[in-house]
């Protein structure tokens, strides 16, 4: 098969053919039809994920096709249409018992822990437990910008951030996590401020559903800023980029006992930020994760899809082909658009 590979972190990633995947007794391999490029995969290049093994192919967010099934795979045929979330889970350990898919103790994530999407096909574990039905009438390229970014916000926001009717809510960056963010608040009744430093992202983010925007490197204060917007502080804040900065204003827009959720990976020396835990217990604040989305809630989040409650197809600015999204792996800003780019030809 085709597929994008490096053999050293920061190094060159090359075409190459390398042998086809086969399925394990409970996995199978899906042939990929359109795949999300998403800065997670940066990160694995440059060497911040202590699972990748080189030589790696990337690639998390996946939709296509079951090519092949290992024979103990009860629920799927070859043919059906698929998606995956980028967290699989075993099925089996306390964490999977209790509905936890996200967080599985022994939790496998192509393009990580395993060569992922960034080729023609792609091998999953644990199929009957970590696949999800495509219907019909969702397309390939759609379903790729669901696995990483869209799924984890939807999460972010209805699960672990409780979003609501008349609740203010914030989201600190506005690439494919952020503007996933602003688009699933607006829909469960939220309104969003939406804060970044590009006016191009903020003006999408204000077409897909918020209310006001706040451009940080313009901005005196973005936390006194959002306050004042919102009547004195917002009731849940998404960090969707990860740094010690939009971390720390995240937290301190907040109402009191309002909700922090953070998405966005922190890395190098924002890998553990200073916080203002202060705030954290004089006003009784919530400080939570969200790491993507069991594959048995999509449903949920597909069938707002289907009634046009959610319209991710408006987050996608941009198809690119496998050779260019390699190209670009450790020049993001060669494929710069504010939105999702899909890789949907091999």
């Amino acid at each position: 098969m085709k597929a994008a590979i490096y053999e050293e972190f920061q190094g060159p990633v090359r075409i190459s053919n390398v042998e086809d995947p086969s399925p394990a007794d409970f996995g199978v391999v899906l042939k990929v039809a359109a795949t999300g490029v998403c800065r997670s995969d940066w990160h694995g290049w440059m060497g911040h994920d202590a699972d990748i093994v080189l030589p790696h192919v990337p690639g998390h967010e996946i939709a296509g096709t079951v090519e092949a099934v290992g024979r103990e795979v009860k629920n799927w045929r070859r043919g059906d249409r698929v998606t995956v979330p980028f967290v699989c889970g075993c099925g089996t350990c306390h964490q999977c018992e209790t509905g936890n898919h996200q967080v599985c103790d022994e939790q496998t994530q192509p393009g990580f822990t395993h060569w992922g999407s960034y080729a023609e096909y792609v091998a999953i574990d644990f199929a009957d437990t970590n696949l999800v039905a495509l219907p019909e009438d969702i397309k390939f390229v759609t379903a790729a910008g669901l696995g990483c970014r869209f799924a984890t916000s939807f999460r972010a926001i209805a699960d672990q951030g409780n979003a609501g009717p008349d609740q203010w809510v914030a989201v600190h960056g506005c690439g494919g996590v952020g503007l996933s963010a602003v688009m699933i608040a607006q829909a469960f009744g939220a309104q969003v401020i939406a804060i970044d430093v590009d006016d191009e992202a903020l003006d999408l983010a204000r077409a897909v559903g918020a209310v006001s925007s706040v451009n940080a490197r313009q901005s005196a204060s973005v936390v006194d800023e959002i306050r004042e917007l919102s009547d004195g502080g917002v009731h849940l804040s998404i960090d969707a980029l990860g740094s010690g900065e939009t971390c720390s204003n995240s937290i301190s827009n907040l109402r009191k006992r309002g909700r922090h959720v953070q998405v966005g990976l922190l890395a190098g020396d924002d890998y553990r930020p200073r916080l203002p835990m202060e705030l954290v217990i004089a006003n009784e604040l919530e400080i939570v994760g969200s790491h993507g989305m069991q594959a048995h809630e999509y449903g949920r989040m597909l069938a707002m899809i289907q009634e046009g409650r959610l319209q991710p197809d408006k987050l996608i600015r941009q198809t690119v082909d496998l050779e260019t999204a390699a190209a670009a792996l450790g020049k993001p800003g060669e494929l710069h658009v504010a939105g999702v780019t899909v890789i949907d030809r091999f």
